[in-house]
């Protein structure tokens, strides 16, 4: 079991979680995901809640491969009415907020934002692990090599897997130094990655328990998925299903996904299995 501290209020961790993406973009890879109407955003919401997430994370610009970088003043502009409109709505849900900017992080969390969920670790803005730090919020830490405009340009790793253990081991290091109490990993998949890299990394997925801090897996529908199968992002679900069953049964505690209902279904399942 695992306990967050979000402000004073705790999020307890007994088995796997689902974080549903909200996308606040015109541009992000999976169309479906892409939200920009307040009431679309606010029945996406609402059903996510319903379907059994326990985190929602808000992102207000896309990380594709090959995205464009907004500013800091652009994403707040698209995300802290949300942000106010959720917590409105659901004060009892658990808010995450997806950025690499640390002044987004700050604004967001005043205004209700539970967690702070950064791609690049803080690598993109030095000042975001003393921020985090003296909001004292649960940071989510995720492996990325390059950045969103380089990242698939031509990753290469001698052992994926070996070489995001040692990246950890200095990013956990880092962020303790800096203050930050509680960690959530997320090992990046598709984040400077080949498709081989990403299942090898989600084979030896069991290896980030060293660590004894949460795992999150995100796969949802990604291009490991629809391009191994030979589909498109719409019709990922099913495969999204079966990597995110690998995913909890080699020790991930927290799903990041579009598809809420079937990301529970997988855990209610697991759970059953677990306790025959």
């Amino acid at each position: 079991m695992y306990t967050l501290n979000c402000k004073g209020r705790l999020l307890l961790i007994e088995k796997p979680v689902v974080m549903g993406i909200l996308n606040i973009t015109p541009d992000s890879f999976y169309s479906g995901s892409r939200l920009q109407q307040m009431d679309e955003i606010v029945q996406k919401a609402e059903q996510m809640i319903t379907d059994g997430a326990t985190i929602l994370d808000i992102g207000g610009q896309s990380t594709r491969p090959g995205s464009v970088r907004l500013t800091a003043a652009e994403e707040l502009n698209r995300v802290l009415p949300v942000i106010q409109e959720i917590k409105q709505l659901f004060p009892d849900s658990f808010l995450s907020i997806d950025t690499y900017h640390a002044v987004v992080a700050k604004e967001t969390v005043t205004a209700g934002v539970d967690m702070v969920n950064d791609i690049s670790a803080g690598n993109m803005d030095t000042q975001m692990l003393l921020t985090v730090a003296a909001l004292q919020v649960p940071f989510i830490a995720m492996h990325m090599q390059g950045t969103p405009e380089t990242m698939q340009h031509n990753p290469q790793y001698k052992d994926v897997t070996l070489e995001v253990v040692d990246y950890f081991i200095q990013k956990i290091s880092a962020c303790k130094a800096a203050g930050i109490k509680d960690l959530i990993i997320d090992p990046g998949f598709g984040f400077g990655k080949t498709i081989a890299h990403n299942f090898q990394l989600l084979k030896q997925l069991e290896a980030l328990q060293m660590f004894h801090v949460p795992v999150l897996a995100g796969l949802s529908r990604k291009s490991t998925i629809w391009k191994t199968l030979h589909i498109t992002p719409e019709e990922a679900l099913n495969g999204t299903t079966v990597l995110n069953t690998i995913a909890i049964t080699k020790g991930a505690s927290v799903l990041r996904v579009h598809d809420v209902k079937e990301a529970m279904e997988v855990i209610r399942l697991h759970d059953a299995l677990s306790n025959a």
